[in-house]
């Protein structure tokens, strides 16, 4: 399968196309309250239900639209990630991009800072954990990705101890709330319409760009030789990189193992070319985690799931298994 895949990037790209609409269509036709589908939908077509107008274009659609923005940059900044370490390992939420933004946010969030400030201080958090991670991976001969990888999950561990002891300085009654905010949570989901621009304007320039991607992900000498200028390509990388996993992070919490499954999977799909791995990922991602936030309403409804913790359940085993993949044989 993954062979004709790979020999039709069109097909896959209209078959991912049509499994977000899928999965957009079950988004706001299902959830844990309303009327059945068949008298949602008459009501919203005819007009004739303003309650049903409002759950699905007011509460559900907002909400949908969020997941697939937030998915689709998670899965975008794990693509530059993966260029950056030259390892189909690399993560926004392995790396500890997505903890340095959530440790930033929630410390401004806990002095009292408003929307822009949190937003200024996840995106700091996350350039700043990427820096550390390139800063102490630097060895004697220079940077490697398994060094790169264990910097990022140490980084990754350590920023998660700073969130538990903030929540533990946090106030209690709101405890809870920023927990759930932490593990992913789309339940107080705002307007989609900058995800969706970021989203807008990320894929176009990875596709641009598509070819000095290539090239780097091959590795720095051979990027050099072709004339690829690699120090400013990796500054913008992981200014784009930090900016993306900012900006899911202010919207609906850390969501884990995103930016691993998708971009790994599409590249086993069609191959290793940017001009179609973006676009695709952006797709995979945006709709897998548009799931994600449909079975964290419904499995057990009405009381709703950490979109954080269902990513999680598909990304950690195929973790496991790209690591054991990724060992020489001995």
């Amino acid at each position: 399968m993954l062979p004709v895949l790979a020999r039709r990037p069109a097909l896959t790209l209209a078959l991912l196309v049509l499994a977000a609409a899928a999965v957009l269509a079950a988004s706001l036709t299902l959830g844990s309250a309303g009327p059945r589908p068949a008298e949602l939908w008459h009501g919203v077509l005819a007009g004739s239900d303003p309650l049903a107008r409002a759950l699905v274009l007011s509460l559900r659609l907002p909400r949908a639209l969020t997941a697939f923005g937030a998915g689709a940059l998670l899965a975008l900044a794990g693509v530059a990630m993966q260029v950056l370490l030259r390892n189909p390992l690399a993560d926004p939420y392995v790396l500890g991009l997505s903890g340095g933004a959530a440790v930033a946010a929630l410390g401004a969030m806990l002095i009292g800072a408003g929307a822009f400030g949190v937003q200024a201080a996840a995106f700091a958090g996350a350039l700043g954990a990427t820096l550390t991670v390139f800063a102490l991976a630097q060895g004697p001969g220079g940077w490697t990705p398994t060094r790169l990888l264990l910097t990022g999950v140490v980084i990754a561990a350590g920023t998660g101890a700073l969130v538990s002891l903030l929540l533990a300085a946090g106030d209690p009654t709101v405890l809870r709330g920023m927990v759930f905010w932490l593990m992913g949570d789309l339940s107080w989901a705002g307007s989609p319409v900058w995800l969706l621009a970021l989203v807008a304007l990320a894929v176009p320039a990875g596709v641009v760009a598509a070819r000095p991607l290539n090239v780097l992900a091959r590795g720095d000498v051979q990027a050099r030789l072709l004339g690829v200028a690699v120090t400013p390509l990796r500054g913008v990388l992981f200014v784009a990189a930090s900016l993306l996993t900012a900006a899911t992070v202010t919207s609906v919490g850390a969501i884990g193992f995103v930016g691993l499954v998708t971009p790994h999977l599409v590249r086993l799909a069609l191959g290793s070319d940017h001009r179609r791995v973006v676009p695709a990922a952006a797709l995979a991602g945006g709709t897998l985690v548009m799931l994600a936030d449909l079975l964290a309403r419904t499995l057990l409804a009405p009381r709703q799931l950490p979109v954080g913790a269902l990513t999680a359940l598909v990304g950690v085993p195929l973790f496991l298994v790209l690591m054991r993949r990724a060992q020489p044989a001995t």
